[in-house]
């Protein structure tokens, strides 16, 4: 992985008192695996399973963990892209979770999402004002005129100068991109964002610039991030709250900084100690997982991780440890705590 650079000190992050925007309630994705002659669904791809989490107005909570983990389903499910199989998504008090047609997008207007690759995000048949204007277009009555300055006013503000309106995405580097997608998801003004890894297709050099101008836009925007990577050192110059998710399970939830300080979670441990360390004179005792990650189709009895946790006990393969407080703010899903 490599070290990210960003500003710091930069934007005031909000502090955890303010009010909550995002409540995720034992939220489950299940995708059906069809099979036979019929192509009845025979089994389930268990996604997402028993999620449980909340998001106050104005924070940024990061969400980690491999790949296969559940993080990209978790974000779409919230966005409605998919339909969650049970539990609640409460977004600003108001229950989303089976809202469908012109209520759900209404609702839409308050999060956007911006997308992991910003070379498919973008139509290449539209130019780049034609794309910024397309939801101020679906929601909002404006005159041409009208609609061309807002348009140049929120590339100006991810750092485009106006030619870009009549161009076309080809005509951009990645990063430029990028922009052009945060721009799209800043145009309705929302709560909330979702960020799907959006700067893991980036080059390094060009990542640190577009997350300052995330930070920038949050405090200038007052928006509510959920920030999903696979990289930590970029969540963690990101995120106010970081959740660590295993196999559509969310097993760790702690701030920031006792996350890094004191991982509590084998698994959180292991990641952590993946983590280069800058000082040369430090050495890390690196834990290395043995064996695979166990398939969503059919994950083991108890606590998800026990097939690959060095401090497994008899009784894991057993039970599944709920996520509880075991510090002020800090939340672990395991039973040696």
């Amino acid at each position: 992985m490599n070290k990210i650079e960003t500003k710091k000190g930069s934007i005031q992050k909000k502090g955890t008192d303010k009010e909550t925007l995002l409540d995720i309630q034992n939220l489950k994705t299940y995708y059906p695996v069809k099979g036979g002659f019929l192509k009845r669904t025979i089994a389930h791809v268990k996604a997402v399973d028993d999620l449980s989490f909340q998001i106050k107005k104005g924070e940024t909570l990061g969400l980690v963990g491999e790949s296969g983990c559940g993080k990209s389903t978790t974000g779409r499910t919230i966005l409605r892209l998919l339909k969650p199989t049970d539990g609640k998504i409460l977004f600003g008090g108001k229950d989303i979770t089976n809202i469908s047609g012109s209520e759900l997008r209404r609702a839409r207007q308050d999060f956007q999402m911006v997308f992991q690759d910003p070379y498919a995000s973008l139509n290449p048949t539209q130019s780049v004002g034609d794309i910024v204007s397309e939801p101020l277009k679906n929601f909002k009555k404006m005159s041409k005129k009208e609609l061309k300055e807002e348009v140049l006013d929120l590339l100006s503000r991810v750092g485009l100068p106006p030619e870009a309106y009549h161009k076309y995405g080809h005509e951009f580097s990645g990063g430029q991109r990028q922009r052009i997608g945060i721009a799209r998801a800043l145009a309705l003004k929302p709560k909330l964002i979702i960020a799907d890894e959006p700067v893991s297709a980036l080059d390094v050099s060009v990542q640190s610039q577009v997350l300052n101008l995330l930070k920038e836009l949050q405090g200038e925007f007052d928006l509510t991030y959920l920030f999903i990577a696979h990289d930590l050192s970029v969540v963690k110059h990101m995120s106010d709250r970081i959740g660590v998710m295993y196999l559509g399970n969310l097993v760790e939830i702690a701030t920031n900084e006792s996350l890094y300080a004191e991982p509590l979670h084998p698994y959180t441990q292991a990641l952590i100690s993946a983590i280069p360390e800058t000082d040369p004179k430090k050495r890390k005792n690196r834990i290395v997982l043995q064996g695979d990650v166990p398939s969503p189709q059919n994950p083991p009895s108890g606590c998800p991780f026990h097939t690959r946790c060095p401090m497994a006990k008899e009784e894991c393969s057993k039970i599944k440890p709920a996520l509880k407080e075991v510090k002020p703010g800090h939340h672990v899903a395991c039973i040696l705590y």
